[in-house]
């Protein structure tokens, strides 16, 4: 017996959803808590920074800006001053020849992807991708092939294959995975991409405030920005706020403004959260705590894993985000569901956003994270898994 009312949906949609409940796999919009955050891409607390919130609201008043909305496109009547301002600064921070802002992550990847190769085009990428870019490729007319995760020997198997044809060939990867929060080796890459005269584009959705001096990106942490074709910036994450921005030549920009659909076709980003991306900023170019501190909670979690001899149950990673390999949708589930009893909000990632025996934990840490509350949730999670 199913809850579906037959009336108002079509039968292969009411199959579809009885699929997904039979797997157990039901997504369902979560409500909010004040379980400790394991869970938030909040990296460095700047979404909750009242100092953030404080100046960009004072911003706005200085220059005079009293805006709801951005009223179009920016192509229409969207495009308010504010736009240039943040988009300037941004390029200069990222030594970017120029940065277009696109209204999330989403719409960048897939305005980007979906209009940049062409038909003639090949596009390489990384098995494990964000679910975006894979978007786009579908809204692309170029033909696009997977390579096996962070396998460098599979990809470069693949250029000298299609090295010889007319058009362009892309190569996309992303710096942090946001599953696993493992990274490629951006300098062997690079250097593979230029042997094979082929393009690189990386997203830097989880790496913007993680690496880097100032937390500019593991691009130019490598300095490796001059010889990548396109970064892609994603504001959600690191920065606490909203939207997007793709770096690359002037050229690049321009091209994006003429064809890309996710970019011509959507109203513009308001007044206000410019001034936040903008002050957001600020506040990496100005150093912050908040790194730092990030950076050592990793080191402890690390640590802690070890001592726990929980390595052979957690993916390695050296920034915010680490997963717990736990197979089967109802076993991670049922952990999940004990450890927010038990006050930490940890959310299960369940078959089939990842393959179906990898089903898994995701955990993410934040400049405030406690130690202790870290040592905690470990030896929670150790004595759950031996009970099940």
């Amino acid at each position: 017996m199913y809850f579906w009312d037959m009336k108002s949906l079509p039968k292969s949609l009411i199959a579809k959803l009885q699929q997904r409940t039979e797997a157990n796999a039901l997504r369902s919009l979560p409500v909010a808590n004040g379980l400790v955050d394991f869970s938030s891409n909040d990296y460095l607390g700047f979404s909750q920074s009242a100092e953030i919130f404080q100046q960009a609201h004072q911003y706005l008043l200085d220059a005079n800006i009293i805006s709801n909305g951005s009223t179009g496109s920016r192509l229409i009547t969207g495009n308010h001053n504010l736009y240039k301002v943040t988009e300037d600064f941004i390029a200069r921070f990222h030594n970017s020849p120029s940065a277009l802002i696109f209204n999330s992550g989403y719409d960048a990847n897939v305005g980007f992807f979906s209009s940049v190769p062409q038909k003639e085009d090949i596009v390489l990428y990384d098995e494990y991708i964000h679910a975006s870019i894979r978007d786009g490729l579908r809204l692309s007319n170029a033909k696009a092939f997977k390579f096996r995760h962070n396998d460098l020997n599979h990809l470069e198997n693949l250029l000298k294959r299609y090295s010889a044809i007319e058009g362009e060939v892309y190569v996309v990867t992303e710096s942090v995975f946001s599953m696993d929060g493992d990274t490629p080796d951006l300098v062997k890459l690079v250097a593979v991409a230029e042997e094979y005269n082929s393009r690189l584009v990386i997203d830097e959705a989880h790496a913007l405030g993680m690496f880097g001096a100032k937390g500019e990106g593991l691009v130019q942490e490598l300095n490796l920005q001059d010889r990548v074709f396109a970064r892609i910036m994603t504001f959600g994450k690191g920065l606490g706020c909203h939207g997007a921005a793709v770096l690359g030549d002037e050229e690049l920009r321009t091209y994006l403004v003429n064809f890309a659909r996710s970019f011509i076709y959507t109203t513009a980003l308001p007044p206000h959260s410019l001034a936040v991306i903008l002050t957001a900023y600020k506040h990496l170019e100005n150093g912050t705590k908040a790194k730092k501190q990030l950076r050592n909670i990793i080191t402890f979690f690390n640590k802690e894993l070890e001592r726990l001899a929980f390595n052979d149950v957690f993916i390695f990673s050296e920034s915010a985000i680490h997963c717990a390999i736990i197979p089967g949708n109802n076993r991670v589930k049922q952990i999940a569901e004990y450890l927010q009893q038990n006050g930490f909000n940890v959310k299960p990632i369940l078959s089939p956003t990842v393959p179906q025996g990898q089903e898994r934990l995701r955990f993410c840490l934040h400049s405030f994270t406690t130690r202790e509350s870290i040592t905690r949730f470990l030896n929670l999670l150790q004595e759950r898994l031996v009970q099940f």
